[in-house]
């Protein structure tokens, strides 16, 4: 390939050569695939359907549950229909769209967990403040300005990135599109002028990340001082997992986008990359929502509710 207006497809690095873990492959992230649907789905047509939870945060968990949807269908189903029909390619226009989709959301999310934080903080700190700090217009607003950061983002980066020579081939050493692999494919310099993007992004990442931890700690601080035992042990339970799900999420990204050349192997940046980009979809409705007692028991009712009506259409059928 002597630049990119000659190549037309790039070929994904698949995560195994042998006809059996391939299949393993697919079955193994049909499950979590489908798993995440399940989770996300539910939580986004209960916090739709129950009245009750249309308040500050519950809005801003469907949004991280319509995010954690687009974000995990944008790499998976692509990277398991290459498993099972034991294929590699992509088209030049499907790499761009897969990056730019994938950047958009998890971008968008992360900026999302950083509005979620604020508004337990508010919540738990500062409850007095709450209806004036985080009304529903306001809450509209941060949403939407994640949203937009996160296409901005996105647009900037995948613009840039295609916007290079690459003469190195069209082999990608990972199973989904990603700025640092498309980055070894150049031949020229400017690619410096994207690590330079990367970098000032991770800085914001960072910045963002201090911002969450300094707001549980807040909340940490404040729920020492509840005298319940139960209380205290149900803040701890509900906030050192989403501490844990956004660490692995910043750490395990950092290291992907900003690790030198002279430590990466296929292998680590397979295994690296799934934890970035596949396991917080699929936990966060776990983590967001097992823990929520409110949100379990509206669950419960959804659920019912459409068993009940199956029964009844089965019934009226029947007859």
């Amino acid at each position: 390939m002597s630049n990119s207006s000659s190549i037309t497809q790039f070929l994904l690095l698949p995560f195994t050569d042998t006809r059996e873990l391939q299949l393993l492959h697919f079955w193994l992230f049909l499950g979590i695939y489908l798993a995440a649907l399940l989770g996300n789905g539910l939580i986004i047509t209960t916090i739709a359907w129950d009245q009750h939870l249309h308040t500050p945060m519950y809005f801003f968990l469907l949004n991280l549950a319509l995010l954690d949807t687009g974000s995990i269908s944008t790499i998976v189903p692509k990277s398991m229909a290459n498993s099972l029909w034991d294929s590699r390619a992509i088209s030049y226009l499907g790499c761009a769209t897969q990056l730019f989709l994938f950047l958009f959301l998890i971008t968008a999310e992360y900026c999302l967990l950083t509005v979620m934080s604020y508004d337990r903080y508010v919540a738990i700190c500062k409850p007095l403040h709450y209806g004036t700090l985080l009304g529903s217009r306001a809450c509209v607003h941060m949403a939407a300005a994640a949203w937009a950061t996160g296409f901005l983002n996105a647009l900037l980066h995948t613009a840039n990135t295609f916007s290079l020579p690459l003469c190195k081939g069209n082999a990608l050493g990972q199973f989904f599109c990603e700025i640092p692999q498309i980055l070894k494919l150049s031949c020229s310099h400017s690619y410096l002028r994207e690590l330079g993007l990367i970098v000032v992004s991770a800085c914001l990442v960072f910045m963002c990340f201090i911002f969450i931890v300094v707001s549980y700690v807040q909340i940490l601080r404040a729920v020492l001082r509840i005298p319940s035992e139960q209380g205290r042990h149900k803040a701890f339970s509900t906030c050192l997992p989403h501490l844990a799900v956004v660490s692995l999420f910043v750490s395990t990204a950092m290291f992907v986008y900003l690790k030198p050349p002279s430590i990466s192997s296929p292998s680590l940046d397979l295994v690296v990359s799934v934890l970035y980009s596949v396991v917080p979809p699929a936990l966060n409705p776990l983590i967001y929502s097992m823990r929520n007692q409110e949100l379990k028991e509206s669950i419960r009712k959804v659920i019912s509710w459409v068993f009940v009506n199956t029964d009844q259409l089965s019934v009226t059928v029947h007859k």
